[in-house]
């Protein structure tokens, strides 16, 4: 016994790796091995002897194992240091670094208006970029002779009468929303909508919207006035000023332009390139709905009353963050869009 013993030390302290050592482990503890086969010999010899036998046989095994335990511990370690030789990293090599990325401004702005409104309890409603012309013109009030219905205005689809088009304007989702939430309904809808514009510093062909609607009864001009400042000092501080204009628009009655008061003159310069002189810059349209829309969407006007509202969100991003020229917001120019990180 004392010579198996020996022979597996042997054999324990010459391992080289872990697999060596499993190998060891095997020869000399597996079924196989001296030592295991001795173990079972002890059931042969006399009675008086199997005691002592016995504890020979666990004192050898114990030595055995115990080699084992310490040379898997420090051949462990070994490979460990090994590894982390191997895959140490020098922090002062230089490295070739990748140009981090962006989110779009426009998409960051489209979510901080939306939060806005889900702030204030309202519902952020979507509807479709290839609208039914009934949807987009007719349940919005605008005539069979409207000039907006011209091809000059209007992205009609092929082929000539399917009575498609790409959506001049995210108010449709008025019209639908009504459709599908029915009344009270409180919703807002930012999204992208297409006009025949040709691409300059202020117009492009594809811009971003973002709709308000609510039709409830009791509603007034006085709760069209209060969202639309609540909206101007969320997206512009609590300095904000705006005004109402009497306008013209088909689903809306009476209808009217806001303004924002001159971020750069606060009106006190005639000579201001940006407002003209006026104190005033234009930000959106709004109105009380019109009775029509109503009834187009299934709404009793004597009972239920609304506001809505549509301002650009390109325009907004101008004012907030003095972007002039509006070919930096579609070329994409990652240097563009880095400026603003992942917030606006």
């Amino acid at each position: 016994m004392e010579a198996a013993v020996q022979q597996a030390l042997q054999a324990i302290s010459q391992a080289a790796n872990l697999d060596q050592l499993k190998e060891a482990r095997r020869l000399h503890t597996g079924e196989l091995s001296a030592i295991v086969a001795a173990n079972r010999a002890i059931k042969t010899l006399p009675g008086a002897d199997r005691a002592q036998a016995g504890k020979n046989m666990g004192a050898a095994k114990q030595r055995v194992f115990a080699a084992l335990d310490q040379r898997q511990a420090e051949l462990e370690a070994a490979q460990l240091a090994a590894q982390l030789e191997q895959e140490q990293v020098d922090v002062t090599l230089p490295t070739a670094r990748l140009t981090p990325g962006a989110r779009h401004p426009l998409e960051l702005m489209q979510e901080r208006i939306a939060d806005v409104f889900t702030a204030i309890g309202w519902t952020i409603a979507e509807g479709p970029e290839l609208e039914a012309e009934w949807f987009n013109f007719d349940a919005l009030n605008f005539g069979p002779d409207h000039p907006a219905r011209q091809m000059q205005d209007t992205f009609y689809v092929d082929p000539p009468g399917c009575g498609l088009v790409l959506r001049t304007h995210t108010s449709p989702v008025q019209a639908r929303a009504l459709l599908t939430y029915g009344v009270p309904c409180y919703v807002a809808v930012p999204g992208k909508t297409f006009r025949t514009d040709e691409l300059d510093a202020t117009h492009t062909p594809v811009f971003h919207q973002v709709e308000g609607l609510a039709v409830d009864r009791g509603l007034t001009m006085a709760h069209l006035r209060g969202t639309l400042d609540h909206l101007a000092q969320a997206m512009f501080g609590p300095e904000a000023i705006t005004r109402l204009r009497p306008s013209f628009f088909p689903f809306t009655e009476p209808s009217a332009e806001m303004d924002l008061r001159c971020f750069i003159c606060q009106g006190e310069d005639p000579a201001c390139r940006t407002c003209g002189g006026s104190g005033w810059i234009e930000w959106g349209g709004c109105g009380m709905v019109d009775p029509h829309v109503l009834i187009a969407c299934g709404v009793d006007p004597t009972e239920y009353q609304g506001f809505a509202f549509g301002m650009g969100i390109e325009r907004t991003l101008m004012f907030r963050s003095g972007v002039s020229d509006m070919h930096d917001m579609v070329e994409g120019d990652a240097r563009f869009s880095l400026t603003y990180g992942v917030e606006v």
